[in-house]
């Protein structure tokens, strides 16, 4: 016999995504000297969090890890509560149903299956953006209408979508000749739409995208994304 890390047998792929929020829970929050199998049901919000952004720095291969806000963002969608403050999250605890049973309202997935979904889309296609901090990623869609409405025409940011799993969606400002504001939020591009035409040139393309948020025109952020091919041929 060896020790070894948490081993899952699953059956098909479709089991895939479940078998690694088990490993990931039970290698997180088990104790060295536990009974076999046997781990907490809640664990502490902060240890949730320091376990996702391990998870996600070492998923995608980057320096770069979640920040407070980032840990904000995402306490509100896995406890469904939008009228708690930063620290009255911090001495929650998070059950296991809430991170890979029961399902986000309004959704047909699980918080686990979302941030899974959003490691995959990164790792294979939006690795060097977020390295480069170009990506603000979890954010709420209310909270960037709250960010962009008094932005200038054009201004845009970069969010993981709340309605797919895998999907990065841009959202930019469209000011009218009266001096309204509205956001728009175009349709999230999946990993396979990047493997087709990345991330980079598709912002190149659209023509309603000026700055970068808060301040930052576009080809000065994301020229070095640019293929160079496109560069060239204008």
């Amino acid at each position: 016999q060896v020790l070894s890390l948490p081993i899952v047998v699953i059956v098909h792929g479709n089991q895939d995504n479940n078998a690694k929020a088990t490993v990931l829970w039970d290698n997180a929050f088990s104790e060295i000297d536990r009974v076999p199998f046997m781990v907490a049901e809640r664990v502490p919000w902060e240890k949730m969090c320091d376990t996702l952004n391990l998870k996600f720095k070492a998923e995608v291969q980057t320096t770069k890890g979640l920040l407070k806000e980032h840990y904000f963002f995402l306490a509100q969608k896995i406890f469904n509560d939008h009228s708690a403050s930063l620290e009255d999250f911090q001495s929650r605890s998070v059950s296991w149903a809430q991170f890979n049973k029961e399902i986000l309202p309004g959704r047909g997935f699980t918080f686990w299956q979302w941030f899974d979904g959003v490691l995959d889309l990164t790792k294979r296609c939006l690795k060097s953006y977020w390295s480069d901090r170009l990506i603000i990623g979890f954010i709420s869609k209310q909270y960037v209408c709250k960010l962009l409405s008094t932005e200038p025409d054009g201004t845009f940011l970069l969010r993981f979508s709340d309605s797919e799993i895998g999907g990065v969606t841009i959202a930019h400002v469209i000011r009218g000749k009266d001096g309204s504001s509205q956001v728009e939020n175009i349709q999230p591009f999946s990993a396979k739409d990047l493997s087709i035409r990345s991330l980079g040139d598709r912002i190149r393309d659209l023509g309603q995208l000026r700055n970068l948020y808060p301040n930052i025109p576009k080809d000065q952020a994301f020229g070095s994304h640019y293929n160079s091919e496109w560069v060239g041929a204008e």
